[in-house]
C-alpha cells in the first residue's frame, strides 16, 4: 500500500486508540490507522462504524487491526503544500521527488487510530501517521538514516503488515483503570499477530467478549461465575485462528483491584491449559499510573443476582407511580456512560418498575447492570433487578448503563410502576 505519511507526538494519556497505555507497547515505534475511508467528507461518524455503515470503514477496521505490525518504507518527498486540508490535493504547487532517505525501513505496531477531519485521515485510505521519534530510527542498507524529520513535508510512504518481530515468550493481560468483578476490562497484548476477538468462559460456556468501543486490544469479560474474580479466556489472531491452537489462559482480578483498578494499567500472571507453541512462563508486567481518567468509569454498586429475563407485565396498581432520569457520568469518542436514577412517586410502595427510553441514532447497548435489559425493540426497556424492585414511596435506586457510539447523552425516559 502507498500513501502520505503524516507524524505525531505519542499517544494520548492514559490509552491510545487500541486501549493499552504507551508504556505497555511492546515498541515505541508505533503508528495511526484511518478509522473512516471517505474521501471528500470529513463529518463524525459514530465509533465503531456500525454494520449498515461498513463502506466507510477505514484501515483502522473498528480496531481490528490493533498490535499489528507493518514495515513502513520511507519515498518520495514533497516540494510543494502538503497540509491535509480539506477538499485540496496533496503537494500542491510541487512535485514528489527522490532523495536520500527513500527506500529507509522501519517495522512498527499499530497503537493508535486517526479520525481527524483532514484530507488525510480521510482522503487517502493508506495514509499512516508515525509516531515523531520513530523518524530517527529508519535505516537504510542496515544504518540508521539521520535527519529525516528535518526533511519531511508529508512524504510519501509503502508498507504492509508482517508478523511480530523476533516473537518469544506469550500474551500479556492486563487490567484497565476502573475494571473490577462486575465490569472485568482488560487489554490483550504482544501478540504474534493482532488480535481478532476473545472468548471467556462464563457459567460453563465459551461466549464472545464484546470489544471495549473500538479499542482492538480491550475486550470486556465475564468471571467463570457470577460474581466471581477468576476468568478464564482464549485469544482469535488477525487470522481468525485460535492463539497457540486455542490456549486457554485463566488468570484472576489482583488484589490492587478488590475495589477497582486505580492504575491505567495492572498487569496479571496467568496459568495456561492446552494448546500447542513453545511459550511457557508468561511476562509479569508491573502496573502503571498516568494521570488521567479512562474511557468509561464502571459501576460500583452490588452486582445482580439472577435477574428477571422479562419486563414485569402486571398492569399499574393504584397510588403506584415513579419516574426515571439519567445523568451522563463520562463519555469518550464511540461510547458513553450513565447511571439512570429511578423514584417513586406514588404513595405506595412498588412491586417492581421498567424504566424505557429510545437509544439515540447509531448508538447499542454494551452493558447495563442492576437492571435487566431489553434492547430487541424500541423503545429499550430497563426492568428492576431481583433486589431493587421494592421502593417505598420517596425512595429512589440507580442502574447503569454503556452505549457504543457517538451519542453524548441519553434520550427522555418514562418509568411504569407495579
Amino acid at each position: 500500500m502507498t500513501g502520505n505519511a503524516t507524524h505525531f507526538d505519542g499517544l494520548g494519556q492514559p490509552y491510545g486508540g487500541c486501549g493499552l497505555p504507551q508504556a505497555q507497547l511492546d515498541s515505541q515505534d508505533f503508528v495511526a490507522l484511518n478509522v473512516f475511508n471517505t474521501p471528500g467528507d470529513y463529518t463524525a461518524y459514530p465509533r465503531p462504524v456500525p454494520a449498515a455503515q461498513s463502506g466507510i470503514i477505514g484501515a483502522w477496521d473498528n480496531g481490528l487491526n490493533c498490535g499489528r505490525y507493518v514495515q513502513v518504507t520511507i519515498g518520495d518527498y514533497c516540494t510543494g503544500t502538503n497540509d491535509g486540508a480539506p477538499g485540496q490535493p496533496f503537494c500542491r504547487g510541487g512535485q514528489w521527488v527522490s532523495d536520500d532517505y527513500d527506500g529507509a525501513t522501519l517495522t512498527m505496531v499499530v497503537a493508535d487510530s486517526c479520525a481527524d477531519a483532514n484530507a488525510w485521515c480521510r482522503d487517502d485510505p493508506n495514509h499512516l501517521d508515525l509516531d515523531t521519534a520513530s523518524l530517527g530510527r529508519f535505516a537504510k542498507s542496515g544504518t540508521t538514516v539521520q535527519g529525516l524529520a528535518d526533511h519531511w513535508n508529508n512524504r510519501h510512504i509503502s508498507w504492509h503488515y508482517v508478523a511480530a518481530p523476533s516473537y518469544t515468550g506469550d500474551i500479556r493481560i492486563g487490567f484497565l483503570q476502573g475494571a473490577q468483578r462486575y465490569w472485568a476490562a482488560v487489554s490483550l497484548s504482544h501478540l504474534p499477530n493482532g488480535v481478532h476477538g476473545v472468548q471467556y468462559l462464563s457459567g460453563g460456556t465459551w461466549q464472545d467478549a464484546v470489544m471495549n468501543s473500538d479499542m482492538g486490544e480491550s475486550y470486556i469479560l465475564k468471571p467463570t461465575t457470577d460474581g466471581g474474580t477468576d476468568f478464564s479466556i482464549r485469544v482469535k489472531d488477525a487470522s481468525d485462528a485460535y492463539v497457540f491452537g486455542g490456549r486457554v489462559y485463566d488468570f484472576s482480578l489482583p488484589a490492587a483491584c478488590s475495589s477497582t483498578c486505580s492504575a491505567a494499567y495492572t498487569g496479571v500472571d496467568y496459568t495456561t491449559e492446552g494448546g500447542t507453541g513453545s511459550p511457557t512462563t508468561p511476562p509479569t508486567t508491573p502496573p502503571t499510573t498516568p494521570p488521567t481518567t479512562p474511557p468509561t468509569t464502571p459501576p460500583t454498586t452490588a452486582p445482580p443476582t439472577t435477574p428477571p429475563t422479562t419486563p414485569p407485565t402486571t398492569p399499574p396498581s393504584a397510588g403506584k407511580s415513579c419516574a426515571a432520569s439519567a445523568q451522563v457520568t463520562n463519555s469518550w469518542p464511540g461510547g458513553l456512560q450513565a447511571t439512570v436514577t429511578v423514584t417513586n412517586t406514588g404513595t405506595a410502595a412498588t412491586a417492581g418498575w421498567t424504566a424505557a427510553t429510545v437509544l439515540p441514532g447509531g448508538t447499542s447497548l454494551a452493558t447495563a447492570w442492576n437492571a435487566v435489559a431489553s434492547t430487541s425493540a424500541s423503545p429499550a426497556t430497563f426492568a428492576n433487578a431481583a433486589w431493587n424492585g421494592v421502593l417505598s414511596p420517596g425512595a429512589t435506586t440507580t442502574f447503569g448503563l454503556t452505549l457504543n457510539g457517538s451519542a453524548t447523552s441519553l434520550g427522555a425516559l418514562t418509568c411504569r410502576a407495579t
